[in-house]
């Protein structure tokens, strides 16, 4: 699993059947370095499967784990949202949630 920020929503009136009722969302990974969360290479377009909202600190997976999800079973589906997170701790400090 990864950390990122949610940047944007994705609308997409022509999609694959099985993406119908799912919500997408723009998302930006970050990654640890001396206890700040940084941003980690380009957005990423991912599932949502919690009801994560603009700005909101997630939780997601990639690859065939994203597919695992009852919301995301069988779909084409690289990456899925699933967690909205309340704090980040590195070695006892808390980090600030991008």
């Amino acid at each position: 699993m990864f950390l990122a920020k949610v940047i944007g929503n994705v609308v997409a009136t022509q999609k694959n059947p099985k993406f119908q009722g799912m919500k997408l969302l723009l998302i930006q990974p970050y990654v640890n370095k001396e206890r700040t969360l940084v941003q980690s290479g380009g957005s990423v377009v991912a599932v949502d499967s919690v009801g994560a909202g603009l700005g909101e600190c997630v939780l997601f997976t990639q690859g065939s784990s994203a597919r695992l999800t009852p919301t995301t079973r069988d779909a084409p589906v690289d990456a899925v949202i699933v967690g909205i997170v309340d704090a980040v701790e590195v070695e006892g400090v808390m980090v600030e949630k991008p």
